[in-house]
């Protein structure tokens, strides 16, 4: 009989072993780690050690990003009183970036804003280039990654040439697109491509609700 017969023997034979269970302990493999010969049941139970281990490190990791996305949205909440809470469009505008910077640790904020029946004084109205009310537009989603729009990377100041990673989220009234926020960071992984957007979204709906119905 050969290897391949007893193999297939054996999957035609499910309850072999356990009608057999004296083999279990007769029976030897390697120790997975350091090859002494054990019984099958000793590497049964060395597996599903292995199974427990991999299942607790699944839920200690769900656990974490469950509590990180409890912080998260605590902290989008507070975003969300101190718009409701400020005084007027200049109070909207300074809630919104101290949100950014103190509690989501955005070091750098930058905002630009076109097509307001209200004109203001302010970086945050200077004049928006064709390109980028275009690329604003067209984002279905809040964009994550290098900063590749030179002009946009203006908008951090003397800030701009130690940007590394941005955040892009576009303002909108109804379907219309008319504005855009930038965050900024010096850290490259700060903000990247595969990273969700869920939150960014979020800010973006309260702060293009919040400002857009100050200015109109």
């Amino acid at each position: 009989m050969s290897a391949e017969d007893v193999v297939r023997y054996l999957r035609a034979h499910p309850d072999f072993l356990s009608e057999h269970s004296e083999l279990l302990t007769v029976l030897t493999v390697p120790h997975p780690r350091h090859g002494k010969a054990i019984s099958l049941t000793e590497r049964q139970l060395h597996a599903l050690r292995g199974k427990i281990q991999q299942l607790e490190q699944k839920l200690a990791e769900l656990i974490r990003f469950g509590e990180q996305n409890d912080d998260i949205s605590e902290k989008v909440q507070r975003l969300a009183v101190a718009l409701l809470e400020a005084n007027g469009y200049d109070g909207m505008l300074r809630a919104l970036f101290a949100s950014m910077q103190e509690d989501f640790s955005v070091p750098h904020v930058a905002l630009r804003l076109w097509n307001s029946v209200l004109a203001r004084e302010g970086n945050e109205f200077s004049p928006v280039s064709e390109g980028v009310r275009l690329f604003a537009a067209d984002m279905r989603r809040p964009y994550c990654g290098a900063p590749g729009n030179i002009e946009v990377l203006g908008w951090f100041g003397e800030m701009a040439p130690h940007i590394r990673s941005v955040a892009l989220m576009p303002l909108r009234r109804n379907t219309r697109t008319v504005g855009m926020l930038a965050l900024g960071s010096e850290e490259s992984e700060r903000f990247y491509g595969e990273m969700g957007t869920l939150y960014l979204e979020r800010i973006s709906a309260l702060a293009s609700s919040a400002l857009l119905g100050e200015i109109g």
